[in-house]
């Protein structure tokens, strides 16, 4: 895993699960021109249902993709339609305050003028930006801030018992600040 200095922390927490099985895809990245990356079709077959059929080239948005892989391998219910970003708004229970593993919907308007979103993990953030560890951005499993005017809403996985880590993260330029003992 390569993470950048301003993330490296990152890579001593001892969960949330889903931000450890989202760590380990870090990097992997879409194929170049009209090839497709086997890793993450393979996802789709990995996921079932009916994302297979839809899901059939790495250059489909595939941030849902990325986040139901995730979620299936921590154990976690996968939205109905998990392709779909804004599907993602119904994902375990609401929380107020972005924490540490948290999924992130945010929205956006497409080339077109539609509705669209964006699907991530929460790992950190600072006054403008959520800090977010997702697929399909920049074309690749990393790390991106996005605005938090953006967010459409956070949601909290459900936990049989929720990992002590579990925080607000603010990311400064000389390292973290975390809310509580962590």
């Amino acid at each position: 895993m390569k993470l950048t200095n301003e993330y490296k922390w990152l890579a001593d927490e001892s969960g949330p699960l889903m931000i450890k099985n989202a760590l380990s895809l870090l990097d992997v990245a879409e194929a170049l021109g009209v090839q497709n990356n086997h890793v993450i079709l393979s996802w789709a077959d990995e996921i079932g249902g009916d994302v297979d059929k839809i899901y059939i080239a790495d250059s489909i948005p595939w941030c849902g993709l990325f986040m139901a892989i995730v979620a299936k391998r921590s154990s976690k219910n996968i939205v109905k339609d998990p392709l779909w970003a804004l599907n993602w708004g119904t994902f375990g229970k609401y929380t107020e305050i972005a924490m540490l593993g948290d999924v992130l919907v945010f929205v956006r308007t497409t080339s077109t003028g539609s509705k669209a979103g964006h699907v991530g993990l929460y790992v950190g953030e600072d006054d403008k930006h959520y800090h977010v560890l997702g697929g399909n951005q920049s074309d690749k499993v990393c790390i991106r801030k996005i605005l938090k005017s953006r967010l459409y809403t956070a949601r909290r996985p459900l936990y049989n018992n929720q990992p002590s880590n579990i925080r607000r993260i603010r990311i400064l330029s000389g390292g973290i600040e975390t809310d509580g003992e962590q």
